[in-house]
């Protein structure tokens, strides 16, 4: 069974998480998807409540695609995360060429540690390759339309969160 780990903050998920997950489903038959409980990112969202939207965003992508699709926070190494869940591989989306040259050096680090695990890297496609968490975050902050970026369940919940 070929199980693929694409992990992240997810702070929201958008709709260039949600093309990527869609895209690496046809690569594997299980897809781990791995969020990242960083203290130090400050996140907006609790891990609780983004493990809720992404579970809630990626149930209909799972009967619609046929693979199992699961929610795993960590909080380890990345690389050991991807052992922990049997993953031979980590999915990474990139949007730029800047988003490259980081994550070039990850893969180097990660084949040092464990040369078992491959890394596949998955360009956003055309429309979704500006999208950022963070800058959703900040459009929706200042009361801008993050509706062209997130599902509409996000779009609600990033909403409620800037109104209190």
């Amino acid at each position: 069974m070929r199980v693929g780990l694409y992990p992240g903050t997810f702070d929201p998920i958008t709709l260039g998480h949600i093309d990527i997950i869609r895209r690496a489903a046809s690569l594997v038959d299980k897809l781990v998807i791995g969020v990242a409980i960083n203290r130090d990112k400050g996140p907006l969202f609790t891990l609780e409540e983004r493990v809720a939207l992404i579970e809630d965003e990626c149930a209909a992508l799972a009967r619609e695609t046929g693979i199992e699709i699961v929610v795993h926070p960590f909080e380890n190494l990345l690389i050991d995360c991807a052992k922990d869940v049997g993953a031979g591989i980590i999915i990474r989306g990139l949007r730029a060429v800047a988003d490259f040259e980081y994550e070039y050096q990850m893969v180097g680090m990660n084949r040092q540690l464990n040369n078992q695990i491959e890394t596949v890297f998955l360009m956003a496609e055309a429309q979704h390759q500006a999208i950022a968490s963070k800058l959703v975050k900040e459009i929706s902050r200042l009361g801008g339309d993050v509706s062209k970026f997130v599902t509409p369940r996000v779009n609600v919940e990033l909403k409620a969160r800037f109104e209190k």
